[in-house]
């Protein structure tokens, strides 16, 4: 199939001259990075964050009403 694509002139000439360095043509060289920027994007998942929890029944008793800055201050001491 044919079609046009408009690209900056740099890379062309860039592409060009790596295409003669490497023996081939340049629609072998557009067709090559096109597959794999394909592949590149079907084989990318999405980041999951794995589960990281512990089991337990959560905050021990003495802190489960407890907000943060209680919570912190029984961590690190009373500094701030």
């Amino acid at each position: 199939m044919k079609t046009t694509v408009d690209l900056p002139e740099v890379l062309v000439r860039e592409a060009q001259d790596v295409a003669r360095a490497e023996g081939t043509t340049l629609r072998n060289l557009v067709e090559e990075g096109l597959r794999a920027a394909l592949e590149r994007r079907r084989s990318a998942s999405q980041f999951r964050l794995p589960d990281a929890s512990v089991n337990g029944n959560g905050l021990r008793p003495e802190f489960r009403d407890s907000g943060w800055n209680e919570v912190r201050a029984a961590i690190y001491g009373d500094r701030a």
